[in-house]
C-alpha cells in the first residue's frame, strides 16, 4: 500500500478511535467517583485521560508515515 493510501486509512482509523475514546472519557467522567473526588485527583484524571489517546495510536501513526517500498 502506498503512502497516500495509508494516510487516508490511518486518518480514517484515527477519527473513529478519537471520537469513541472522547465519548467513552465524557462518559466516565460522569462517574461517581471522578465527580466526588478531590480536585487534584480530577485535575490528574482529565490529565491523563487527556493525554491517553497517544500511546494506542503511536503505531498506526509510524504505520501511515512508513515509506513506501522501492520497486526494483
Amino acid at each position: 500500500m502506498k503512502r497516500r493510501a495509508r494516510k487516508l486509512v490511518g486518518v480514517a482509523a484515527m477519527l473513529a478511535f478519537v471520537t469513541t475514546y472522547a465519548l467513552m472519557a465524557m462518559a466516565l467522567a460522569q462517574a461517581r467517583f471522578v465527580l466526588g473526588a478531590p480536585d487534584l485527583l480530577q485535575w490528574l484524571y482529565y490529565a491523563v485521560i487527556g493525554m491517553g489517546w497517544v500511546l494506542p495510536m503511536m503505531p498506526l501513526i509510524r504505520w501511515m508515515e512508513r515509506p513506501d517500498a522501492t520497486m526494483e
